[in-house]
């Protein structure tokens, strides 16, 4: 298997978690994923009724650009680049694209 191939696997397998460890649907809020494999688009969002406001949050949005990774979107507590690190990605292929571009050269990952 390929390297963004590898990524995409464990992407898909990281927003998983994510969504089940969040899933409320007890609560009235759902945690769901769309995996786009055709346009490398990943995302899990919050859908649902708390009380009487209505619940629909990107929670994590991320693609692919360039042969990298890229969080577009990220809400979780520790942020999904964590997970990615402990799965041996390398920090030159991640970009924290919620981070305006010219702020990107102060974290320790990509810029594009």
């Amino acid at each position: 298997m390929d390297r963004l191939a590898q990524y995409r696997s464990l992407v898909m397998e990281i927003l998983q978690e994510h969504a089940s460890k969040t899933d409320r649907s007890k609560n009235g809020v759902e945690s769901h994923t769309i995996f786009d494999t055709k346009q490398d688009r990943y995302m899990m969002f919050r859908v649902g009724w708390r009380e009487h406001n209505r619940v629909h949050t990107p929670f994590l949005y991320i693609r692919f650009k360039n042969n990298k990774i890229w969080i577009e979107e990220d809400w979780t507590e520790d942020g999904i680049a964590t997970d990615l690190l402990r799965a041996n990605i390398e920090r030159e292929n991640i970009v924290l694209a919620f981070h305006h571009p010219k702020k990107r050269a102060y974290t320790e990952f990509a810029t594009s």
